[in-house]
């Protein structure tokens, strides 16, 4: 509360503000899409064996021209349950005579097959390189292309851990920060900075040493006081609130990157859908400002998560030939991923006290990054089925939300500056439903 206080003198909302929003929004901007592009790094695109009568040019049976590509296509490779060549296996000799059967097996044995042995052959027309065709990362290999994605997410997990904590020594120069670590005079300055790029000529005369020291002489208080990892969890509100946060962001993650990264997975056109993603995903973040500014910030994530978990059932039950359909709700699932991802973010910025915020949005973050890593192994499981690793993201997407209502609403409350803070908060509001309690007994209608 005191150090919101002098914000007022120096502008809430201001060109200071504007610029660090327009500089951050730089930052996130390149470091985003380096997620988003497993989509096109590591698409898998069609293939199916390497066989030597179609794609060995020292060895040809069909100099006289008399039979198709196709035709020698299906002599050498069976067909799936689709009527489309299997992308995994082929005919151990070829099957001339499936020439003149018109699709009918009845009368004839069962041909033998055997897995691509020599390798695979890949549609290039969209993607003329890729970590898959690199690496052969089909078929048996397949498990290996999800488990390439969960390095690169490890990567981003270890990062944000180093990185957390390196980044002390960049944002160490905020006004708050310089005042509770006895630097007033350094932290007067810097709010003096801010106001004069703010246009506030007035608050020179209002911002004097005297009024920080004794607007911040709680905060400086109870900034004597060093705040571990561990004072995280030794007061029960508080732990209650970290670790349902740590619970919620992991949750919401795994379907949020889930999702966007295995865009191939829901429409044949993976460009058009991540355009389309880059375009409603902005309306989307605004809606969900909005949202919490009307409804709240649970009630806007258990709806927006809601939603996406609908958004990603519903796709898998619709057919493949309904392009247009599946483009439009994973464009919507997408979307609404990211505008629940933001609700998430900013709950969690006003359910921690001001002393302990760096370690405990940490703390959260290297759980969402935990989560965000795990994603892709779920894909893994489309070995057994193709439709339960979205069964999955969509129930974790549904449950994420309704666990987000066991938090505190923080809409139009103060944040809190200290962990005692937390505790009396969460007193006040025991206090006042036993009062609600007594006053329904007590009144008879």
């Amino acid at each position: 509360m005191a150090f919101q206080d002098l914000l007022i003198h120096v502008g809430n909302l201001g060109r200071f503000q504007i610029l660090q929003m327009a500089f951050l929004l730089i930052c996130i901007g390149m470091v985003l899409p380096h997620s988003l592009l497993e989509n096109f790094t590591a698409a898998i695109p069609g293939h199916r064996c390497w066989v030597p009568i179609l794609d060995n040019d020292t060895v040809s049976v069909n100099d006289s021209g008399i039979l198709s590509q196709d035709d020698l296509l299906r002599i050498s490779i069976p067909l799936d349950s689709n009527l489309r060549p299997e992308k995994c296996r082929r005919f151990v000799q070829p099957q001339w005579h499936l020439l003149y059967l018109n699709g009918s097996f009845s009368s004839v044995a069962e041909p033998d097959t055997e897995p691509c042995v020599d390798g695979w052959v890949y549609d290039r027309s969209t993607f003329l390189s890729t970590t898959v065709t690199q690496w052969d990362l089909v078929c048996g290999s397949q498990a290996l292309n999800s488990v390439a994605k969960f390095i690169f997410m490890m990567g981003l997990l270890t990062g944000h851990i180093i990185g957390g904590r390196l980044s002390d020594r960049w944002l160490s120069e905020s006004a708050r920060w310089l005042i509770v670590t006895n630097k007033p005079q350094k932290g007067l300055k810097e709010l003096r900075k801010v106001a004069h790029i703010n246009g506030m000529k007035s608050s020179e005369d209002v911002l004097t040493i005297e009024v920080v020291r004794i607007t911040m002489k709680e905060e400086l208080e109870a900034a004597q006081t060093k705040h571990s990892l561990l004072n995280l969890f030794r007061t029960p509100n508080l732990r209650k609130r970290v670790c349902l946060l740590c619970f919620v962001r992991f949750v919401s993650l795994i379907p949020v990157l889930g999702l966007l990264i295995h865009f191939q997975y829901l429409s044949s056109n993976v460009f058009l859908l991540q355009c389309l993603y880059g375009v409603v995903s902005i309306p989307a973040n605004v809606l969900g400002k909005f949202s919490m500014n009307y409804m709240g910030r649970r009630i806007t994530q258990m709806i927006f998560m809601s939603l996406m978990g609908i958004s990603i059932l519903t796709i898998i039950f619709l057919p493949q030939e309904m392009q247009t359909l599946r483009t439009i709700l994973a464009t919507f699932g997408g979307a609404i991923s990211s505008a629940s991802l933001t609700s998430t973010l900013v709950h969690a910025n006003e359910l921690v006290p001001t002393v302990i915020r760096a370690t405990a949005l940490g703390v959260v973050g290297i759980a969402g990054s935990a989560g965000a890593a795990l994603s892709p192994l779920f894909m893994i499981l489309t070995m057994y089925s193709a439709n339960l690793p979205w069964i999955i993201y969509g129930v974790l997407s549904i449950f994420g939300g309704l666990v987000a209502l066991l938090l505190p609403e923080t809409k139009n409350q103060p944040l809190p500056d200290s962990i005692q803070d937390v505790e009396n908060d969460s007193r006040r509001k025991s206090s006042r439903e036993a009062k609600k309690d007594t006053v329904t007994k007590v009144t008879p209608f």
